[in-house]
């Protein structure tokens, strides 16, 4: 991987965090709306395809995996990943900033430089083998089924909380398969249609996609949106590591410094993602009270 890559890849990793930040918002207003009686045995995506506006933001979230994907051809996951990030704080984009979201927004985004370039993510295999495929689906699987079935009860903000979880876990899966796609695209036609990742991505994607929207629907964002937030990277960066070979360039000294950045990733991307929450559940609120009056 060049110079000339990795700031590729940052720069489309960037834009992708806009777009991504973009059709988050949209598609949780569309699924805000949407009384619990319309909600079908897939979720609310049934009732939500039909509606424009839903479309909209889904095209511009296309648009951003279009670029978190040219992003993961270039560079690595450990590299691309904490970059996604940064879409809480294009959250705020247009709306009155408080000094305490400056200050988490450049927590953030200082604590994910420290992890870019001082860690100087190195990147691995391109694709997972099969043997490491077998034990994501005997460890991730029961996490999923676990949270599925955990939110078929109880509170609103405790079943967006464990949507939110697997859906940010599977989007985390999506982005090591993505990569592995990439790549084999590069290869041509023959390798990408025969193998297996290709189709894995499709399910594992609209997997994640129905649980997220799925979270967005049955309860407030502030529930939902910090742990799918956390969980992508995590779980991204976590199989990058320890399935694709990919490391962090650091000796002894440095890993105090990267172990510190990252805690304060996750504080700042958590708090981040809470207060752009309330602002959208407030937008939502003020926007469909009959709807949200119907539930």
């Amino acid at each position: 991987m060049t110079v000339t890559d990795s700031v590729l890849a940052v720069v489309f990793a960037v834009g992708a965090a806009l777009c991504i930040a973009v059709g988050t918002v949209v598609r949780h207003r569309s699924a805000a709306q949407i009384p619990d009686q319309n909600v079908g045995v897939l979720g609310p995506i049934t009732t939500l395809v039909r509606q424009p506006v839903w479309w909209v933001g889904t095209v511009v979230g296309i648009g951003g995996y279009a670029l978190q994907a040219a992003a993961l051809g270039l560079g690595s996951l450990l590299l691309v990943q904490p970059l996604l990030v940064l879409s809480l704080g294009a959250r705020f984009s247009g709306r009155t900033v408080t000094r305490a979201d400056w200050l988490w927004a450049s927590a953030l985004t200082a604590a994910i430089a420290v992890l870019v370039v001082v860690g100087d993510p190195r990147p691995g295999v391109e694709r997972a083998e099969t043997r490491h495929w077998i034990v994501i689906c005997l460890i991730g699987l029961p996490f999923v089924l676990a949270c599925l079935l955990g939110a078929r009860s109880g509170s609103r903000s405790r079943r967006a909380l464990l949507l939110g979880l697997a859906g940010g876990a599977l989007f985390g899966v999506a982005a090591v398969l993505t990569k592995g796609v990439v790549h084999l695209a590069g290869e041509g036609p023959r390798p990408l249609f025969t193998s297996i990742e290709l189709y894995a991505l499709v399910v594992v994607g609209a997997a994640a996609v129905t649980l997220q929207q799925s979270a967005f629907q049955v309860g407030a964002l502030q529930a939902s949106l910090p742990a799918t937030t956390v969980m992508e990277p995590l779980v991204a960066s976590l199989l990058g590591f320890v399935v694709l070979g990919e490391y962090l360039d650091a000796d002894r000294k440095v890993t105090a410094v990267l172990v510190i950045a990252l805690v304060a990733v996750i504080m700042a991307a958590v708090a981040l993602a809470r207060r752009a929450a309330v602002v959208e559940d407030t937008a939502s609120d003020s926007a469909q009270p009959l709807s949200r009056s119907r539930r």
